[in-house]
């Protein structure tokens, strides 16, 4: 039977039981699941990584899953963003489904046994060390920002002969001051006409808001802020996303016990949690959960977090809005996958449309740029085809405004805009700039 009249759900992952780490177990599995969607195929369209199985099924000697070789098997894993769009926008199998098909959680899996043996690779091992990088980064901005530039035949050549990081894909700039350090002097304090006067939200600054880009981060604070709520900034530690890519779910899960940790006691004293990033609010409010399903702090931090968007919309809802000035602009919104992954809906749509007289058009495919994944060599001409058919999207109809709520998602379809042959904006940021702007912020 297809489909079922259940809501899905996800099941803990067992990342501490020996039998998930199972190789032969693991290959099972694999092939199980491959022959389900190799039978079903409605994913042809959402990544690499169905048409590579797809591919090799049709040129196997019988046509069958049984047919590939462990490499062949891998190679569908290799292609994975862990984007989650495969269980939340297509599969008719996924839990409570008697077939029980979690892919991106078997993807996972696979990484988590790869990386258990010692075959995270030390480029994927380093780059997820987020917080080191970030401070190293923000300490010599200059000279970082040099290196890792677009067309710095010298340094990127190096680094894609060495890290294979490829030279064209983009690489976030350093700030000079990390975003907490900026907060003090340019978080406003709460305005006492504001109709929420009188709440209190902590911004989670992810790395990148504290590190690359604190311009989403300061926008969302001035918009609360004009709300009535005091605001503060705060940066404990890397939610864990990019250990996460790798498999290293000890990782995870020990930054999910200090995060949630530094957060529950704001939490008892009122304090909501809004992180910045898509994929942090992706972490806190679903991943996490997952991983330590019995951490009482991690449950409480994941019930109080709301995405930045969401957490506006909820506003509007509870509070109502300051009042916000009329801009007759279209914009076109991408809807990131870990917004979508997060099952709230557009919420930075109704955000938008909050906005007198705006036009918020949706675009609801993959940038194609997962995480880090799409900067190496083997991956980037991948990431960019992957993310064409949203960068059309977005341009079509030549919108004043482009945005998107994933902070990678947004540089790299400028590249992927320009890649189509198109004009990119300045900026892809996020919407909440749009709003701030608004307000004339």
């Amino acid at each position: 039977m297809e489909g079922s009249l259940e809501a899905p759900t996800r099941h803990v992952i067992p990342w501490q039981d020996e039998a998930w780490y199972d190789e032969a177990a693991l290959e099972a599995e694999l092939r199980r699941v491959y022959d389900i969607c190799h039978g079903c195929r409605r994913c042809f369209n959402l990544c690499d990584s169905f048409p590579i199985l797809f591919d090799a099924v049709d040129e196997s000697p019988n046509e069958e899953v049984d047919d590939l070789s462990p490499a062949q098997l891998k190679a569908v894993v290799d292609a994975c963003t862990l984007c989650d769009m495969c269980f939340m926008t297509k599969c008719p199998y996924v839990p409570p489904h008697a077939f029980d098909l979690d892919f991106p959680h078997l993807m996972l899996r696979h990484r988590a046994v790869q990386h258990r043996k010692g075959q995270t690779s030390l480029v994927d091992s380093q780059l997820a060390e987020m917080d080191r990088n970030g401070r190293l980064g923000t300490l010599a901005a200059g000279f970082a920002n040099w290196a890792t530039r677009p067309g710095n035949g010298l340094t990127r050549g190096i680094a894609e002969k060495v890290a294979g990081i490829d030279r064209r894909a983009h690489l976030p700039p350093f700030m000079d001051v990390p975003l907490t350090r900026q907060a003090p002097a340019l978080v406003p304090p709460p305005n006492p006409d504001g109709p929420a006067f009188g709440r209190k939200v902590a911004i989670y600054a992810g790395c990148h808001d504290e590190f690359n880009d604190g311009t989403p981060g300061l926008a969302t604070a001035k918009v609360l802020a004009h709300q009535g709520l005091q605001v503060r900034i705060e940066h404990p530690d890397c939610c864990g996303m990019p250990k996460f890519e790798n498999g290293d779910l000890k990782a995870v899960a020990s930054a999910a016990q200090r995060i949630s940790a530094h957060f529950v006691p704001l939490i008892e004293a009122g304090w909501d949690i809004v992180p910045l990033t898509t994929s942090c609010a992706l972490m806190l409010k679903f991943e996490w959960p997952l991983i330590e399903p019995e951490n009482e702090a991690v449950q409480t931090l994941a019930r109080h977090t709301f995405d930045v968007s969401e957490y506006v919309v909820r506003l509007a809802k509870d509070t109502g809005l300051a009042p916000i000035d009329p801009m007759a602009s279209t914009i076109a919104v991408h809807f990131a996958c870990h917004a979508r992954a997060q099952n709230m809906g557009p919420k930075a749509m109704e955000m938008l449309r909050l906005i007198p007289e705006a036009k918020p058009q949706l675009t609801e495919r993959c940038s194609g740029h997962g995480g880090k994944w799409g900067i190496f060599t083997q991956n980037f001409d991948r990431a960019v085809k992957v993310g064409k058919p949203a960068a059309r999207n977005l341009v079509k109809g030549d919108p004043d405004v482009i945005v998107s709520e994933c902070p990678l998602a947004g540089p790299h379809l400028r590249q992927v805009i320009a890649a189509n042959g198109g004009e990119p904006p300045a900026r892809i940021g996020h919407p909440i700039e749009v709003l701030a702007r608004a307000y004339n912020l």
